[in-house]
This record gives C-alpha cells, sequence and structure tokens, in this order.
C-alpha cells in the first residue's frame, strides 16, 4: 500500500491539498512571511498522531464496551531553538471524561494503541523522545 499526498502551491507561502475528500491548507504565520491562510505544516505532525492514537485508542474502547462521556487528546511538542528547528519531544495526553471508567481499561487502550497500532506514534517513537499521560475527569 501507498500513500500519495498532492500538494500544491497557491500564493506567497500557503500550500493546499485535498485528503480523502477534504480540503486542508498550510500557510506561515505573518510574521514569517506567510498570510496565515491555513494551519502550520509542523502543527500537522502532533494533529496526525493525536487523531492516529484517539482513533485507536476509541475503537479499542469500543470493543472493550467502555464508552467515557467525553475523550480528547492533547499532544505537547517541544521545539528545538536552532534550525532545523523540529520536535525533541512530544507528550500525549489522554483525557477522559466519565463515571466510574475502569482505569486498567483505559490504560491497556493507550498501551495498545501506542506500542502496536498507530503508525503515526511507531515512526515518531524512533526519532522523538515520546511520553504520555492518562487523565480521568469526572
Amino acid at each position: 500500500m501507498k500513500h500519495i499526498v498532492d500538494v500544491n502551491w497557491k500564493e506567497n507561502m500557503a500550500f493546499e491539498t485535498n485528503m480523502d475528500g477534504h480540503q486542508l491548507i498550510m500557510d506561515a504565520a505573518v510574521e514569517s512571511g506567510g498570510d496565515d491562510l491555513g494551519v502550520r505544516p509542523k502543527k500537522l505532525m502532533l494533529a496526525s498522531l493525536a487523531g492516529c492514537t484517539g482513533i485507536d485508542v476509541v475503537s479499542i474502547l469500543k470493543k472493550m464496551k467502555v464508552i467515557p462521556d467525553s475523550f480528547r487528546v492533547i499532544v505537547e511538542g517541544d521545539v528545538t531553538d536552532e534550525h532545523p528547528k523540529k520536535y525533541s519531544t512530544m507528550k500525549v495526553i489522554y483525557e477522559f471524561k466519565g463515571k466510574d471508567l475502569p482505569m486498567a481499561k483505559l490504560e491497556k487502550a493507550v498501551h495498545l494503541s501506542e506500542e502496536k497500532y498507530c503508525g503515526v506514534s511507531a515512526v515518531y517513537r524512533d526519532v522523538v523522545k515520546m511520553s504520555s499521560e492518562i487523565r480521568v475527569v469526572e
């Protein structure tokens, strides 16, 4: 299997693509010479990780018959000061909301995503120091 993304230059620093039928625009911030027409490409790396692991965790929890009231994934990335400015660490925070959520099942779902299923996490783990945290809010 091969994934292909075709990204086209729009104007100035802005690029656009259509992925899976959804338009995505990327651009630089005004202070970096862009027009702020879209998201920053580097931050998409964090969003990709959050989406990948989040989908895994929800899928696994559904099979375990555990449905939280809400669930969000927060990814924090520390950027180096020198060029190329890249992520040196990433922390994934899994925040579940609900009463009487079984922590052992939440931990198992997160572990399975991080260690077995999430392809984005697998790639990042090879080049970035990764950590995670599970939070339960009632």
